[in-house]
């Protein structure tokens, strides 16, 4: 369903507004649950340290003041009513925001680009080229022309998947310790951390186990949780204006906001890392975009999530203004405002609403790690799709065993909220300013409004984040320091991975063979055809790769049926199943040998196993049912073939148990067992020729006679008179991470027994 953002329309059907409805309802467990956990934690960070506390409400109402206007400019205008409507395809985040930018600027990161990526439906989508003659046409000329601005348009993007990943280890942390927190309130004793640390990091450790079970199983309870939480911190809000100060809604106006910064100088400017915490969260609404509709978000945020966070921080500020004696770094907590009848189910709520946000910010990190991996920016790793109807819920148990690690090493280095807090804020604005610039490039290229519009976004914005960065930074000896550190190590990690693939590639294009040395092998080496398909995996789009022409030299006989197989990502969120292969022939068609390119998007889930199998030869068998006889044998023409469920009237696959004896095998203890036979069920019309009918069946005897996996085993060397630099990155950054993350599966579950591995030394 298309909904147009930013307005909610009279028009929509009534069957339209009850889906709507319901993906409201649904956003409220999977998008807020860390922005509506933030009132734990705001104002014991800000009065923490650096505000003197007086008997006056100026510093309280002004940082009132600040966490309402925060709260209006960066989540409700910024991301609700602008940054959602630079969606790709209905996808959001910073990578969907930078694959935007390289579709309209032609800076695509992939090495393995080809022209006929260009077509897909959601490639060229809204796609229209500014006139050269107007800003963006100079612009995207200028970034198209300049590789160190399409390298700094890469490492933006890197910046703020590194520190999303650094959300998803401190995010947890703090939302999970300030819920605890309510224990030593709530007991009535202070310095309780013996306790607290425990069982904060038992719920941490339980939190981590059970990700492999998927957020589907549990996701139906974190929508009445977020509502419950939501509305409890609402309800307190409000009893506490009501019975302890009617007029705290003073505090909304921008003059307090003059009046805290002017009292209070540098110690004002300092407590604004503690207040940028309130908006902790807000980046999920945009990198969640892909689950739920734009009007779904906006609805949820500006009905139900605004309001209740506006009423929870107006009521903690009534309470504050009328306990001033109270204020000190134990007191100032969220609890203290909590009826003392009512502290303990609100710190059970609590600690609920604090697992559900970690949820989502941990789920959030397998997502930006999957598009880093994706576009070839991050090592290979396993990601588990846990539900077959949501294809945004994976699970990744490296990554979430290294995000455990990392949450419990910080929860108990800092053991209190304020060094959490200030990590935590750092990380937060920084993705919040790689998103402001992300989007003002989008403003103009993809867009196509004036630069001026642009620039005002940029400075409005940027200047009130830079504010918050500014503060934050500041904080570095207190704990701002661990962002950093974590982004520099994961930036490290994926500069290295990101610039070893790539040399491998181009070492693989300099040394790839033609199709005219494929074309005059047989005479020359007295070539063996075996029966069966030989399915040699390449990273190569063109041409023949290097390892098979050293397999050749070396055994001088492959199977009967021939496929290239390159598993390949594009810059777009999702590829259309019917656009999913691309099939053409390697030389002339006696010869039997394909070439099939699988084209990826990065959110899509990549099927595995005898289902791609099965559907790679299928779509080999119906590009050669409906492709055309070229005159030119050298030419690699490719056909766009959709998989088996697009194409209902053309070949289809089946495989049927044998029953007699002309189909059984002998395994090794000599028992037989039954093969399967292969068989393909073509359409009566149009009538086929003779030709093709042949190589049909060529094709099917050779499925049923088995298919072998020929995979390259390359070890990667720095080749001599290279820097030392490159030697480090090459020979122990690059080579030590392909050894130690998982070998590329190219999609399926390649058998051991039917593997053939050619190694060779890349010298790059």
């Amino acid at each position: 369903m298309d909904l147009e953002s930013g307005v909610f329309q009279n028009q929509v059907k009534k069957e339209s507004w009850k889906t709507v409805l319901t993906l409201a309802y649904q956003s409220l467990g999977v998008v807020y649950g860390d922005l509506s956990t933030s009132p734990l934690y705001v104002y014991k960070s800000t009065f923490s340290e650096d505000i003197e506390h007086t008997n006056t409400n100026e510093e309280i109402y002004g940082v009132m003041s600040l966490i309402f206007w925060t709260l209006t400019l960066v989540p409700l205008l910024k991301y609700v009513f602008i940054v959602l409507r630079a969606d790709d395809n209905g996808e959001g985040g910073t990578f969907a925001l930078y694959s935007l930018l390289c579709r309209h600027a032609k800076v695509n990161p992939l090495p393995s680009r080809q022209l006929a990526d260009e077509d897909l439906s959601s490639y060229t989508k809204d796609i229209k080229s500014p006139a050269q003659s107007t800003f963006g046409g100079r612009l995207k000329s200028t970034i198209e022309r300049y590789r160190v601005l399409q390298r700094f348009l890469l490492v933006l993007a890197l910046l703020g998947a590194c520190m999303v990943i650094g959300d998803g280890i401190l995010s947890p942390a703090i939302s999970v310790f300030s819920a605890v927190s309510g224990v030593e309130v709530a007991m009535k004793k202070e310095h309780h951390q013996y306790v607290e640390l425990p069982v904060v990091c038992i719920i941490l450790i339980a939190l981590f186990t059970l990700q492999h079970y998927g957020t589907h199983r549990v996701g139906f309870l974190f929508a009445p949780i977020v509502i419950t939480w939501l509305l409890c911190i609402a309800s307190i809000g409000l009893y506490n204006i009501i019975h302890w100060n009617p007029h705290v809604y003073r505090a909304l106006s921008p003059y307090y906001i003059y009046i805290f910064l002017k009292k209070t100088q540098k110690q004002g400017w300092m407590s604004l890392g503690g207040i940028l915490l309130c908006i902790t969260g807000s980046e999920a609404m945009f990198a969640d975009l892909g689950h739920f509709s734009q009007l779904s978000i906006q609805i949820a945020f500006t009905s139900f999530v605004y309001p209740s966070l506006v009423l929870a921080y107006m009521g903690q500020a009534a309470y504050l203004s009328q306990h001033h004696e109270m204020q000190n770094d134990y007191h100032i907590g969220f609890y203290v405002s909590v009826p003392e009848t009512l502290r303990w189910p609100v710190l059970v709520i609590a600690v609920l609403a604090a697992v559900v946000g970690s949820q989502a910010i941990i789920t959030g990190t397998f997502s930006i790690i999957k598009q880093c991996s994706a576009l070839g920016c991050f090592p290979r790793v396993k990601i588990v799709h846990t539900s077959s109807k949501i294809h945004g819920q994976i699970y990744i148990p490296e990554v979430n065993w290294i995000l455990m690690v990392l949450c419990l090493a910080v929860t108990v280095g800092f053991r209190d909220t304020g060094r959490l807090g200030n990590a935590s804020g750092l990380a937060v604005i920084t993705v919040m300013l790689v998103t402001t610039c992300l989007m003002s490039l989008v403003i103009v290229l993809c867009w196509h409004r004036s630069v001026l519009l642009a620039i005002s976004f940029v400075f409005f914005f940027g200047a009130i984040e830079a504010l918050y960065f500014s503060a934050s930074l500041v904080k570095f000896l207190e704990g701002a320091w661990v962002p950093i550190v974590i982004a520099f190590f994961f930036m490290m990690v994926m500069s290295a991975w990101h610039y070893g693939a790539l040399k491998t590639y181009e070492f693989d294009v300099q040394n790839k063979v033609s199709v005219d040395w494929l074309l005059e092998l047989g005479p020359g080496l007295g070539i063996v055809r075996v029966r069966g398909i030989g399915l040699i995996h390449t990273e190569l789009v063109s041409g023949i790769p290097a390892i098979f022409s050293h397999f050749v030299t070396n055994l001088p006989a492959f199977h009967q049926v021939l496929i290239f197989l390159c598993v390949k990502s594009v810059p777009v969120p999702h590829v259309a199943h019917k656009e999913r292969f691309l099939v053409g022939h390697i030389g002339p068609r006696e010869y039997r040998i394909y070439r099939c390119v699988v084209r990826y998007g990065y959110r899509d889930a990549r099927t595995d196993g005898p289902q791609f199998e099965d559907d790679l030869v299928c779509s080999v068998a119906e590009f050669i049912r409906t492709g055309e006889r070229k005159a030119d044998p050298t030419d690699e023409e490719m056909v766009v073939v959709g998989t088996p469920s697009t194409h209902p009237n053309g070949v289809q696959f089946r495989e049927e148990n044998g029953s007699n004896s002309e189909i059984t095998e002998a395994r090794e203890d000599g028992v037989p067992r039954a093969k399967k036979r292969v068989r393909f069920v073509i359409p009566e019309s149009p009538k086929i020729e003779v030709g093709v009918r042949d190589e049909l069946r060529e094709l099917m005897e050779a499925r049923e006679a088995g298919v072998a996996y020929i995979l390259g085993h390359s070890y990667v060397r720095a080749q001599q008179g290279s820097s030392f630099v490159k030697k480090m990155v090459i020979n122990y950054g690059y080579d030590f991470l392909r050894r130690n993350f998982r070998a590329p599966t190219y999609a399926l579950s390649v058998p051991h027994a039917s593997t053939l591995e050619v190694g060779m030394v890349y010298n790059i």
